[in-house]
């Protein structure tokens, strides 16, 4: 109860809203690290939030089945970072590459867009490794 004391005193806040929109709308901008969802119906709300670590719908998905029971993964974005990164998982892991082949055909539908792109960047040397192959 004292570490749950200092927390509330320091960080803690009640925020009422209007309406259900707007709490959403508040909710993404904070993009919680946990997010309990209590309404009659959370997986209606479901597709409205765009930026939490970890989501917990209903009554009955208290925090801690999360942390400790149903398995996903508790290390979560925080400090708001949930607006642009997910929970830890696998794939933080992975090396990946990105793969890219065109055509002849395919570069002559898209080539100039391409080079026109990098010429506004001022980035001549990729614009004319564009134009040589066109």
């Amino acid at each position: 109860s004292e570490i749950a004391k200092k927390s509330i005193d320091e960080r803690g806040c009640i925020i009422v809203t209007a309406c259900m929109g707007n709490a959403i709308k508040l909710m993404n901008d904070i993009a919680p690290e946990h997010l309990e969802v209590m309404t009659a119906s959370p997986f209606e709300l479901l597709p409205k939030i765009k930026h939490a670590g970890a989501i917990f719908l209903g009554e009955y998905t208290p925090e801690a089945i999360g942390d400790y029971i149903a398995g996903p993964n508790h290390t979560l974005p925080t400090g708001g970072t949930a607006k642009f990164y997910s929970p830890l998982s696998v794939e933080n892991f992975l090396k990946k590459s990105s793969i890219i082949s065109m055509s002849k055909k395919g570069l002559q539908e898209i080539g100039e867009a391409c080079a026109l792109i990098a010429n506004t960047e001022g980035l001549t040397a990729h614009e004319e490794s564009v134009r040589v192959r066109l």
